[in-house]
């Protein structure tokens, strides 16, 4: 069995295998067609991940890591705290760019779903998605971005129903994109909260 080339590491396969998922969904991902999309052999992803379920699994998993991690970097490129988060906001769907891609997106999700292993990852990226939300708006109030008062941990759970329902409502209706829409439903939720004086940084 092949050995696994160097220069091509586990990190760069995974994005592959996001991005097949994005054009055919997880039903018809092979471990064929992500060997090619990355230049190796069917049989080093079998070396590495075992199966197409194993796969997928480390693909949830990294999404996890990538859920903690992100927040971090998104601040350091923004001024502002409500930038930061319109940045999160946006970044975290962006590879359901297409209303084809959201729906091949959505059918993975239906896995976690219903399977429990892969229920957890997608708990735990939920769950930091949360925390990084209420961390932005809470910072944002004590920037005096957001008004004093507000309250950043039921303001964060409307923000992350919002997202998820922007994606689908743009998804059947496809008026302009999805990074457009999230940008205008996020700010339509937030505007009761901002200070007349807000000098948001522009994306």
């Amino acid at each position: 069995m092949a050995g696994r080339p160097r220069g091509i590491d586990d990190a760069a396969i995974l994005r592959a295998a996001a991005e097949v998922i994005g054009r055919v969904g997880p039903a018809k991902l092979t471990l064929s067609v992500v060997a090619r999309e990355v230049g190796l052999v069917p049989g080093t992803l079998v070396q590495r991940f075992g199966s197409k379920r194993g796969l997928l699994l480390a693909l949830a998993e990294h999404s996890a890591k990538y859920a903690d991690a992100q927040p971090e970097r998104v601040r350091r490129e923004h001024r502002s705290a409500l930038a930061a988060l319109e940045a999160l906001v946006t970044e975290s769907m962006a590879q359901m760019a297409t209303p084809e891609s959201f729906a091949n997106h959505l059918a993975f999700l239906c896995i976690d779903l219903t399977d429990p292993e892969f229920h957890e990852h997608a708990l735990a990226v939920h769950l930091a998605q949360g925390r990084a939300i209420e961390a932005l708006l809470a910072e944002a109030v004590s920037a005096g971005e957001l008004r004093a008062g507000t309250d950043a941990a039921a303001l964060a759970g409307t923000v992350q129903a919002i997202v998820a329902g922007a994606g689908l409502t743009w998804a059947l209706d496809r008026q302009g994109t999805l990074a457009q829409r999230l940008r205008r439903e996020v700010a339509t939720v937030l505007s009761p909260h901002l200070n007349d004086s807000t000098d948001r940084e522009e994306s």
